[in-house]
């Protein structure tokens, strides 16, 4: 489509004789815009079109002259119109009336996927940039093919087609609907995987180091083979992240080609430049006044003549997982400055000499400690889980242990958790500030079955960060913020069954050291569903009716990982005409049970997707034997 400049000439004497002269459009002339009027604009404000123009009543113009046509160029521009003109309505002496006259682009009421299910369809939506109201041009129905080709492409259809057709929509003007129709067809999968100019790894040891990519085989269940792109570089990755622990310190991937090899397949060759394999020379350390430089290697744990590996190198001197690597030494003894830099002098051959350059700094003392973003979890249950206190010397491995304490309390979302270390160099502390951000911890469980002709039903609260100190003073919607836990349960399916549970846990008794006190109480019932004013002959039942205390502690020895549990529980039975389950079938029976549960849990970061460490317990229930043919009233077992 071409712009239009129309000069709409009125039948009638007046626009075209103004005080006796003719407007002549071979002799520009100088006119002022008296009034602009603007036709056919419905979704478009007025006031924007001349705002895009560029005119406005008051300028003074040549007619005929460039700045019309640049006024239809600007409107043009804006994608909004399918026709521009503008037109001369009429003159009186050196002013003018002007027209513009626009037809508006069509606008995107609905549209939909074809040739997809429902739940692909909404995860395109995401993709694209489909807005009702937005204007609908070649480029937006472009923009909206790539991106969906794009979204099945990544997926590993590689031969996906898309097309779009529009259709107007009957109940408004200039307005229509668009089908995106889709075949995506069959998934592209890897028929070969080459590798060319490898000595040091079996093509089947480095295929075995591609975790993404695979080639296809009727064996293979787990992983089916694609071709992703993006999973291609994570492989190449990690197949040059082998070659470097193995001293091959210039390895490189020199080219990989991925050509066709079928309709559905596609092979990839990968070509390595391996170079030589590289050793470890001399390491030593500029800068070090605070530790022997026999303490640092040993440290280091990388002697001469080990393979080079530049990865290795850095995680034992900066962050080991285990925080056993050299920068541990200093953070965790006040050197929050602390810096080393590993520099390779001198290459002989096949070996490489490292000079570890260091700077130690001087020793910080936490200062302040704050929290931030807690709005329902008070401060106390934050601050008794905090390790760095005010006037110790600063410890990384603190803030790290800080940030699993507070992890596993459940409150909080650990990919918000952040740590702000202040420095005040000319004080020699540091302020520490935590920030926190809650996550839901309440639980409601409701369920209900249909089994046997009734109906089973559960209701379940359960309150992670309650506060029993509130209970008669706060509730929104229920007292929270001591870290208490609360939970409540009943089940039952009318006269037959039913059961209820109740618990409170205490993490820290008292508020001062981390010693936990439980107290539980159950109660069941279950019968063959006759009353008990019936005949008792046909009645059973059982009622079991306990409750338990628990004390737990926190250890220092081994070390502050461990934890002991004691819990003293009790049970009472009761059983009428219920033979079917214990040895007699009538009468009552108590259990006295002390059970205790050594533990040792170091699991790092999110309680449920722990990074690292480990949970091992060991327990032991005792139940006297003595206490209960006393509290028995059948002795024959």
């Amino acid at each position: 489509m071409s712009s239009r400049i129309l000069f709409i000439f009125l039948l009638s004497l007046t626009p075209l004789f103004s005080n006796g002269q003719v407007f002549d459009q071979n002799r520009p002339q100088d006119y002022t815009i008296a009034g602009i009027t603007v036709l056919g604009a419905e979704s478009t404000d007025v006031q924007a079109i001349k705002l895009f123009a560029g005119l406005k009543e008051g300028d003074r113009i040549t007619l005929p002259g460039e700045r019309i046509q640049k006024a239809v160029k600007n409107l043009w521009n804006q994608d909004l119109f399918a026709d521009v003109e503008i037109g001369l309505a009429e003159v009186r002496g050196e002013s003018i009336f002007l027209v513009i006259k626009v037809q508006e682009r069509n606008r995107l009421t609905k549209y939909r996927f074809l040739g997809v299910s429902k739940g692909v369809g909404d995860d395109l939506k995401d993709e694209v940039s489909l807005i009702r109201g937005k204007i609908v041009n070649e480029n937006l129905k472009t923009n909206t093919i790539f991106r969906v080709k794009q979204f099945f492409v990544d997926k590993g259809y590689l031969d996906a087609q898309v097309s779009i057709k529009e259709y107007p929509d009957t109940l408004l003007n200039n307005a229509i609907t668009l089908d995106v129709i889709i075949d995506k067809g069959p998934r592209t999968k890897v028929k070969n995987i080459r590798f060319h100019g490898t000595e040091a790894f079996s093509d089947k040891r480095l295929k075995r180091l591609m975790k993404n990519t695979k080639e296809k085989s009727w064996y293979r269940i787990f992983k089916r083979s694609k071709y992703l792109e993006n999973d291609l570089e994570e492989d190449v990755a990690r197949i040059m992240e082998k070659y470097g622990a193995k001293g091959y310190r210039n390895a490189k991937i020199v080219r990989d080609t991925v050509y066709r090899s079928g309709p559905k397949t596609v092979d990839l060759d990968i070509y390595v430049k391996e170079g030589n394999q590289f050793y470890f020379g001399e390491i030593a350390w500029l800068g070090n006044s605070k530790y022997r430089t026999e303490l640092l290697a040993e440290r280091l744990g990388i002697n001469k003549g080990d393979l080079y590996n530049k990865t290795k190198l850095e995680e034992r001197l900066f962050m080991s997982q285990t925080g056993d690597d050299v920068s541990s030494l200093y953070l965790d003894n006040g050197y929050l400055s602390f810096s080393a830099e590993p520099v390779e002098v001198r290459v002989d051959g096949d070996t490489i000499d490292i000079e570890v350059r260091m700077y130690e700094g001087k020793q910080y003392r936490v200062n302040e400690v704050t929290v931030t973003g807690n709005t329902v979890t008070n401060d106390h249950v934050i601050l008794r889980e905090i390790r760095t206190r005010p006037g110790d010397l600063f410890s990384r491995s603190d803030i790290i242990r800080t940030q699993r304490e507070l992890s596993q309390l459940g409150y909080f979302d650990p990919a918000q958790f952040g740590i702000n270390p202040k420095q005040n160099p000319t004080e020699g502390t540091v302020d520490i500030e935590y920030e926190v951000a809650e996550a839901p911890t309440d639980r409601v469980e409701l369920q209900g079955g249909w089994g046997a002709g009734r109906i089973v039903g559960t209701l379940g609260f359960t309150f992670n960060n309650f506060s029993m100190r509130n209970i008669f003073k706060r509730w929104d919607p229920v007292p929270k913020g001591d870290g208490q836990r609360l939970s409540i349960r009943a089940q039952t399916n009318g006269q037959f069954f039913s059961a209820y549970t109740l618990s409170f846990v205490e993490p820290w008794l008292g508020g001062r050291k981390p010693n936990s006190f439980s107290v539980s109480f159950q109660h069941s019932r279950q019968s063959n569903g006759i009353f008990s004013n019936e005949t008792s002959t046909n009645r059973q039942r059982l009622l079991i009716t306990g409750g338990s205390v628990g004390l737990g502690k926190r250890l220092q020895v081994p070390d502050d990982w461990f934890q002991v549990f004691f819990t003293l529980s009790y049970q009472h039975y009761d059983l009428l005409n219920f033979g079917n389950i214990f040895t007699f079938a009538n009468g009552t029976s108590n259990n006295l049970a002390f059970t205790t549960i050594f533990s040792r849990d170091s699991r790092n970061g999110n309680p449920i997707f722990p990074s690292s460490g480990a949970r091992v317990s060991l327990t032991n229930r005792t139940t006297p034997i003595g206490i209960r043919h006393l509290f028995d009233n059948n002795k024959d077992y």
